[in-house]
This record gives C-alpha cells, sequence and structure tokens, in this order.
C-alpha cells in the first residue's frame, strides 16, 4: 500500500465514516490539525495517521456538498421565506436609484 500523505485542505473519512478535514500540518511537531464535518478542531500525531493508513482504517474523500456542518443554524432558517419587497417602494422616484 503506498503512503497517503495528509493534504491541507484535503477531506477524509476515518474509520467511523466522519468527515474530516486537514486544516493545518506542523512539521516540528509532527502533528496533523483535523476539522470535523461538525465543526469540532482535533489534532493527530504523523505516527497515529501512519497507524491508520496501515489498518486502512482512512482514505480520501470528496468535501460534503452540505456546507452547514460547522454553522450554527438551525434547518427551519435555511428553509425560511422571506416577504417579498413591495413594488410600491420601488415606483417612488427617489427609491429608483439605490436599484442601480
Amino acid at each position: 500500500m503506498h503512503a497517503m500523505k495528509p493534504n491541507v485542505g484535503q477531506w477524509y473519512r476515518g474509520v467511523t465514516n466522519e468527515l474530516f478535514e486537514v486544516v493545518a500540518l506542523d512539521e516540528k511537531d509532527e502533528t496533523i490539525e483535523i476539522q470535523y464535518f461538525d465543526g469540532t478542531v482535533a489534532e493527530m500525531d504523523f505516527d497515529s495517521w501512519n497507524d491508520q493508513l496501515l489498518d486502512r482504517m482512512l482514505d480520501a474523500a470528496d468535501a460534503p456538498e452540505d456546507w452547514s456542518g460547522a454553522v450554527d443554524v438551525e434547518i427551519e432558517d435555511l428553509n425560511r421565506e422571506f416577504e417579498d419587497t413591495s413594488r410600491i417602494l420601488w415606483s417612488i422616484p427617489e427609491e429608483r436609484s439605490m436599484r442601480r
């Protein structure tokens, strides 16, 4: 099996099927900072990374399509309907300049 180096900005899937992104590498301390989809930040050392690779517990993954994982937003807020601005406001000459 070939070695898979951690790349900043790359997403991976761990043994628990959780998605995480490598957000920083510290060559001096030999640590990898990762952020899970839910926003939790953790640190992993190079040895742990390599052990997980050897045990086939780590694989590269696509970035999630749902961007809201680390954002503290309720699902109801995402589906919110906005009131339509009355056309009367836009018919006032002074307000027309705001449209440009």
